[in-house]
């Protein structure tokens, strides 16, 4: 478990009174996904999102490195709205890691350094990243697509990392992990951001992962955040009465106490 720590004063993100809807297929009327969410995340924090699935979470993380807009408000990075913003340097800065891998056709080791050589820099120790996340280093020749879930899914967070961003934004990273990989990824991650005290925003269904390793905790409920408070404390002394029914697994996707 981690410690509730005090929010430093510095912003990394903030959300302005954001909106957001969907049309699906031959539907007239849009879904609204997110509703009037406001909030802020403090710079080397780590704030995990909770809530049932379809809540907005998600959506939330594609709207901080412009994979969407928000129909109504705004979300700055480091007190500059997104859309303000050259895509290749936001993407850069706050990089986001996918529930389901992607990778990219070549070796391993192609994948690792994708980004790198975008910046045209290349991987110094692939060994070393390929051994933090559980993974021998002779799979480096071998053909990413030939991987499992499991393995994509470290090479995947590997390569964003190794591009070093300022904010890290993960979407159920550990989903396709067993438990003990889950937990050896999570310990990794969570070292990586005390040793580099940058930013993570951690949507995670798993409400002890969210627990452990969560600084701020942010219930989402059908687009709207419920609650925002230090991990600890919405765990123990949910204010309201919808994060206390989540909780007690009484609204669909929660369950703890």
């Amino acid at each position: 478990m981690r410690k509730t720590i005090n929010a430093p004063a510095t912003e990394a993100i903030r959300f302005a009174h954001v909106s957001k809807e969907f049309t699906q297929g031959s539907q007239k009327n849009p879904i609204s996904v997110l509703k009037d969410v406001s909030g802020v995340v403090y710079k080397g924090s780590v704030v995990t999102l909770v809530g049932p699935s379809g809540a907005g979470k998600s959506t939330l993380l594609s709207l901080c490195n412009l994979l969407l807009t928000p129909d109504e408000g705004e979300v700055f990075i480091d007190n500059r709205e997104v859309r303000q913003w050259s895509v290749q340097d936001l993407r850069r800065h706050a990089a986001l890691v996918f529930q389901s891998p992607v990778v990219f056709p070549g070796t391993v080791l192609d994948n690792l350094e994708f980004g790198l050589k975008l910046q045209g820099k290349h991987l110094a120790n692939p060994e070393y990243w390929l051994q933090q996340v559980g993974l021998p280093k002779e799979i480096l020749d071998q053909q990413a697509e030939d991987l499992s879930g499991g393995q994509k899914q470290r090479v995947a967070l590997v390569r964003v990392l190794a591009t070093e961003p300022e904010i890290l934004l993960l979407d159920e990273v550990t989903s396709a992990l067993d438990v003990s990989a889950a937990r050896e990824v999570e310990e990794w991650l969570l070292s990586w951001q005390r040793q580099t005290h940058h930013t993570v925003v951690w949507v995670t269904h798993h409400l002890e992962q969210a627990r452990r390793v969560g600084d701020w905790t942010w219930l989402f409920v059908a687009g709207r955040v419920v609650e925002q408070a230090p991990t600890e404390v919405l765990f123990t002394d949910p204010k309201e009465e919808q994060t206390q029914l989540f909780l007690r697994g009484e609204l669909s996707g929660g369950g703890i106490i």
